[in-house]
């Protein structure tokens, strides 16, 4: 590694994918000063998908997604200061100020710290036994209990809990899941695709406790039961709480950027102090095209991270990419792309039966968000895909007809082109 001490610093809040992306971009596309990514988890940054996935069943290690391999950040003079906690931010004097007494001087800080896992405040909630999955020690300590034949309760059925349950499935656990929704993912999906979810999972063996939630977990030494809101009393081994997360801004919480669900930033990811920018599931985004958003996926964590470096380095676009992220569960395969509102219209071609279909989300005729469930293609992969189309169907804002876009006749990638 190459001593940069007194070049320009730019210093990485967050050692995860935006972070460890946007140093990658750093490096490549011409910053040749010193680059520091601070983090408080252990390791090299890597990608969490398979943590609720292949990592989880042991069919992968981490080390296949990591965003780099370990000696990409010594040949390339990267400094990965990992295990370290950034206390506070003093945007004034331009450092971070590090658990013990540090600082870190910067020229251009990004704050990509990510989330927390929301916690249940009931009572058993530290008992041994119940888990969250959000770090590889997490997930290594739900793959110890998780032994064949034992009783698992997941709490919350969005993407981690479902994909959470299929693999447990799949390990030969017994799944019960508690939603407060009619089907899994209904909040995100709407309700025709949370439906077919629901079938999915209820086919693998599944059992969804729906409209309820956890008011206490009961055991002596450990886990042995969960209590719902309707009195039900489960038995169980293991439990695993998928609530979601909170955007992780304590150490910014100095009245020195402007935070709201998130750190805010514009349209280059700009934070309101000067030379700050935030990117991954920390930003809240002013998406042009969307609004202001916060977004929890893989592909936008990658690509925000490459598109703040290119915002560093004085690239005036905005990033405005339209977004997309997959979900795996069993031998099914979701991706979605846009953003998708309770409000939406739904159209569907294909085969809701067959679990085969695209469903269009629409808002006075015009195309927000588009999902295939075993259809239509990555479309960060596959750049004729139905999906890719629908990506650019999105972008162009022009109004649609339903009975072309339900009409399977009728190639996707020819709708709203004159």
């Amino acid at each position: 590694m190459r001593d940069l001490t007194g070049e320009r610093a730019c210093v990485i809040v967050g050692a995860g994918l935006a972070g460890a992306n946007c140093a990658v971009t750093l490096r490549e596309e011409g910053w040749h000063g010193r680059i520091v990514i601070v983090g408080r988890e252990h390791g090299i940054p890597f990608g969490r998908p398979p943590l609720s996935k292949t990592y989880l069943r042991g069919e992968e290690p981490i080390s296949a997604w990591y965003v780099k391999a370990a000696e990409w950040y010594d040949d390339n003079s990267v400094e990965l200061r990992t295990g370290e906690t950034v206390q506070t931010l003093d945007a004034s004097q331009r450092r971070v100020n590090l658990e013990g007494g540090n600082t870190l001087e910067y020229d251009k800080l990004l704050l990509s710290t990510g989330g927390r896992n929301r916690t249940l405040q009931i009572p058993g909630a530290a008992l041994t036994g119940v888990h969250q999955l959000r770090t590889v020690a997490e997930c290594d300590a739900i793959r110890a209990d998780a032994q064949p034949g034992a009783r698992a309760v997941i709490v919350g059925m969005g993407f981690i809990g479902s994909e959470v349950a299929a693999s447990l499935r799949q390990m030969g656990l017994e799944v019960t899941a508690i939603l407060s929704r009619t089907a899994p993912l209904e909040s995100v999906v709407g309700s025709t695709v949370a439906r077919v979810l629901a079938e999915i999972h209820l086919g693998k063996g599944v059992r969804l406790v729906t409209n309820d939630r956890v008011v206490a977990f009961e055991g002596s030494d450990r886990l042995e039961r969960v209590i719902t809101g309707r009195g039900d009393r489960l038995e169980c081994d293991l439990a695993v709480v998928a609530t979601g997360i909170e955007p992780d801004v304590a150490a910014f919480n100095t009245g020195q950027v402007a935070l709201d669900n998130g750190v805010l930033v514009d349209e280059g990811c700009r934070a309101s102090a000067a030379d700050v920018y935030a990117a991954g599931d920390i930003a809240n985004h002013l998406h042009p095209l969307f609004g202001r958003i916060r977004v929890e996926h893989y592909n936008n964590a990658e690509k925000q991270g490459q598109a703040v470096a290119r915002s560093m380095l004085g690239d005036p676009r905005p990033y405005d990419y339209v977004h997309s992220f997959w979900s795996d569960q069993y031998e099914h395969n979701i991706e979605h792309v846009g953003l998708s509102r309770a409000s939406d219209q739904v159209v569907v071609r294909g085969s809701l039966e067959e679990r085969k279909f695209l469903a269009f989300y629409l808002a006075d005729g015009v195309m927000k968000a588009a999902l295939g469930l075993n259809r239509g293609g990555d479309p960060e992969a596959q750049p004729d895909s139905e999906l890719r189309a629908c990506q650019a169907l999105i972008r162009e804002q022009t109004k649609l007809s339903e009975k072309a876009l339900a009409d399977d006749s009728i190639d996707v990638r020819s709708l709203g082109v004159a």
